[in-house]
């Protein structure tokens, strides 16, 4: 049989959905996740439920691990000797970050760590890895593209990422291992995170509850669909990351590399104010919320927007599902599941 994608943060957001597209299509996949608190494993594991009603048998593994337990990683990459690598896992929220550093330094810069040394020891042909839009912190020139410097982040979840873009680029240098980096833009969707704004304001607009709605509702952010997501990691995952011929070590483009290592932003390229959003999630859930208007939080940048002009040219990739349907969508699957 052919060897199989190993994908970390299985259970989760991104990863469940990623993983069921793989199998859909004829992937054997290894699942991993560690099915933490930080919000309620009720639904990670309803996640994995789902995945696993509609796998073939002999296709889907999960395993309950620590990216972090570097032993037990090393023995998981001997085992199932993926050919590909798909690296969702992290610990996620910005805010939370504030609260809990140790807990990103663990799975984000030891997790990561281990992720890499499996590629390197056990022949990973690619490895995809989740970025973030936080890279781009302090910046203000929008739309964000991948030739400016990240080199201000405001929150320790921010750093970790870049972080993660450092080590990802330096394996690619000394060992010849492609990788492709993802920054992702505000995704959203059915079966997304309850620690998110879609899901807490559904559910406190449902309930008639305030919504707490920070810098006074004039963040804009690029609100990405779970579908188009989805299309671009696995579009990526295809089309391992190379080498461009025309980088230049006399003027570095951030962008590009000599080593194996491409960076891509993968968003909706239509960023909304916040306000927006709400009026939307109002209109399909067919009540009104009650707006608490508040400052901006630490951590939080007061707008996103993607240019996703290398992913386009890279692998054809251009978002189809807009705001209006993917907020429709999104009201649906909730009151369904929820209300």
């Amino acid at each position: 049989m052919s060897r199989p994608v190993l994908l970390t943060g299985a259970a989760g957001f991104i990863g469940a959905a990623v993983c069921e597209r793989l199998l859909a299509r004829g992937e054997r996949v290894v699942g991993i996740d560690n099915l933490n608190s930080y919000y309620d494993p009720a639904l990670k594991q309803d996640r994995l439920s789902r995945i696993e009603a509609s796998a073939p048998k002999a296709a889907w593994k999960f395993h309950r691990l620590e990216l972090e337990d570097g032993s037990a990683m090393a023995a998981l990459f001997a085992r199932e000797r993926p050919r590909l690598v798909i690296h969702l896992a992290a610990q996620a929220g910005v805010r939370y970050s504030l609260e809990n550093p140790g807990a990103y330094l663990q799975s984000n810069l030891v997790g990561f760590g281990a992720i890499l040394e499996g590629c390197r020891h056990h022949g990973v042909e690619h490895l995809v890895y989740a970025s973030s839009s936080s890279v781009y912190g302090g910046n203000t020139n929008l739309p964000f593209t991948e030739h400016q410097s990240v080199n201000h982040p405001v929150s320790l979840y921010a750093a970790t990422k870049k972080a993660n873009e450092l080590m990802a680029h330096t394996y690619s240098h000394l060992y010849g291992l492609p990788a492709t980096g993802l920054r992702f833009f505000t995704v959203y969707g059915p079966w997304g995170r309850p620690d998110m704004a879609p899901m807490l304001f559904a559910k406190a607009i449902l309930a008639g509850e305030p919504i707490r709605v920070f810098n006074h509702g004039r963040m804009r952010r690029d609100f990405t669909y779970i579908d188009d997501i989805v299309t671009g990691v696995i579009a990526c995952a295809d089309k391992p990351a190379s080498a461009d011929p025309n980088f230049d070590p006399a003027a570095p483009d951030p962008a590009t590399s000599w080593a194996p290592h491409r960076l891509f932003n993968i968003g909706n390229s239509e960023p909304v104010e916040l306000l927006y959003f709400i009026d939307l999630l109002e209109r399909a859930l067919g009540r009104q919320a009650i707006r608490d208007l508040q400052p901006m939080q630490p951590g939080d940048v007061e707008a996103t927007a993607a240019n996703t002009s290398l992913l386009e040219a890279w692998v054809g990739f251009r978002p189809s599902t807009s705001i209006e349907v993917g907020v429709e969508r999104f009201a649906r699957w909730y009151q369904a599941s929820y209300a």
